[in-house]
């Protein structure tokens, strides 16, 4: 058992992992700060569950000027998570939000924890390759975010590396590649065709459809950060993927089957920072920790329907 500090943890990843340690015995002290960027009753639901537990704490602080070292007193392990998530509202005035949440929190925590000798594992982005020069892509592979969203992602990375040079930070960095499941956050996009499905309402594709993802389910990125965590190699960033790479529009068929309903879908043109397609290598990470995805699409996406619907 161990004493373990999510940040994040009222999130979409945040919150499965907070469960995942508080079910295998150790204790979680959670720090979310509760931004806007989605409503908080949604975060307080998927938090529910945890706060059943006795070994779990929660505190609600903007980690950009909270008091950190008190934070990570008898911590053995800390899992960053939060962040300000979305590519397209990253976009104008909205980078000062990505900067503060992002970048100045990460800075600040990687300061924090490299004084403090405590291990790190934060969670990066496929956006930080985007449009990739081969597929699957490598973690050695050029990084060429094309999303404000994606530069924040990598000057995180840039900050790990610099903490780790000058500082002795023990971190490792997870590329999740398209997280998706129970709880995912309301504005992407099995969400929004779920919560079209069950309404019975339209859905805007953004672009043709065929634009294609590594899908990732939520347990297999929460497994992929909890063995990083416990035994990736110092330093180094690991691709978290699915092995699940399909079209929107061949998932959208996938969840129709299973609604038993078809999607009303409209189109509309493409998002500025949109990739057309992610592929994940897994290979070092699964060298280095034993970690592979166990939960293939059709899996879950039906999982992350059924919750959808219990939710209604």
């Amino acid at each position: 058992m161990g004493r373990y500090l999510v940040t994040g943890c009222a999130g979409f990843i945040g919150s499965h992992l907070t469960e995942a340690l508080l079910a295998r015995g150790d204790e979680v002290v959670g720090v979310d700060a509760f931004t806007d960027y989605y409503e908080r009753e949604l975060k307080e639901r998927n938090l529910s569950p945890a706060r059943e537990h006795a070994e779990f704490s929660l505190i609600e602080a903007d980690l950009a000027d909270a008091e950190l070292p008190p934070l990570l007193d008898g911590i053995d392990g800390v899992f960053h998570l939060a962040a300000q998530p979305g590519v397209r509202a990253s976009w104008g005035f909205g980078f000062d939000v990505y900067l503060h949440n992002n970048v100045r929190v990460t800075q600040r925590l990687f300061e924090a924890t490299s004084a403090a000798g405590v291990r790190v594992a934060f969670a990066s982005s496929s956006s930080v390759y985007g449009d990739a020069e081969r597929y699957p892509t490598r973690e050695d592979d050029p990084k060429l975010p094309v999303s404000p969203y994606g530069i924040t992602k990598l000057t995180c990375e840039d900050l790990a590396r610099v903490y780790a040079r000058s500082f002795g930070l023990d971190v490792v960095a997870l590329r999740y590649f398209t997280v998706y499941g129970p709880r995912q956050r309301p504005d992407m996009a099995f969400a929004r065709i779920v919560r079209s499905l069950i309404s019975e309402s339209p859905f805007l594709v953004l672009g043709s459809g065929q634009q294609s993802r590594d899908f990732t389910f939520v347990d297999d990125a929460v497994s992929a950060t909890i063995a990083a965590l416990e035994r990736g190699v110092a330093g180094e960033a690991y691709n978290v993927g699915g092995g699940s790479e399909t079209t929107l529009l061949k998932a959208i068929r996938l969840l129709e089957a299973h609604a038993g309903r078809k999607l009303d879908a409209r189109y509309s043109d493409v998002a500025a920072g949109d990739v057309k397609r992610t592929a994940a290598d897994t290979t070092r990470i699964r060298k280095a920790t034993g970690w592979a995805p166990a939960i293939g699409l059709a899996d879950g996406l039906a999982a992350h329907f059924d919750d959808s619907v219990a939710h209604v």
